[in-house]
């Protein structure tokens, strides 16, 4: 054996091993990347979430009509948009659908129609003539399904139009952080 471990042939073989060999990577520097990695990932999926939660926070007509304070905030808003007989005819049907015995079935069905939908009502709501017709001639023989159409076309209406303007407006934003600041309080 020579004296010598490596010889000048030896040393430019190892040399040549060694470019070969893939360098061991550091694991420290291999979890930082994950790290860094998967917080990039976290931003983004945050920031879809976030962009999406604004979306999704916005209530609709029917939970802003199940909600009292939203209930009367909302009203406020359509009589100052003079527009409060849609959310008074809305609740007259729901009432006459719920409440009403029957016994009093037809002078209720009548008392609605005076009120809204005859010609020369004073809160006129806006529906199709064909819907009106319908409604005064079956008024005879009511049922607790007979504003139905009626009211399904005034909720559209409602959620189409002054909803998305009431979402919009001082007054609900006004509510909402009125809400937002009682809940840390």
């Amino acid at each position: 054996m020579p004296k010598l471990l490596f010889s000048k042939i030896g040393i430019y073989e190892f040399k040549d091993l060694m470019q070969n060999v893939k360098p061991r990577r550091r694991i420290d520097i291999v979890l930082s990347r994950r790290r860094q990695k998967k917080d990039i990932q976290c931003i983004i999926h945050r920031k879809n979430d976030d962009s999406n939660d604004h979306k999704l926070k916005q209530p609709t007509l029917k939970k802003l009509l199940k909600d009292k304070k939203c209930l009367a905030a909302f009203r406020t808003f359509l009589q100052s948009e003079f527009s409060e007989e849609n959310i008074d005819f809305w609740l007259a049907c729901e009432d006459f659908r719920k409440n009403t015995s029957p016994d009093d079935v037809g002078w209720k069905a009548v008392e609605i129609y005076q009120r809204f939908l005859h010609p020369t009502a004073c809160r006129e709501i806006n529906v199709d003539h064909h819907i009106r017709e319908k409604i005064k001639n079956s008024l005879e023989e009511p049922s607790l399904s007979h504003f139905d159409e009626a009211q399904r076309h005034v909720y559209q209406l409602m959620e189409r139009d002054s909803c998305p303007r009431f979402l919009r407006s001082d007054t609900y934003l006004s509510l909402r952080s009125k809400t937002r600041t009682l809940w840390y309080i």
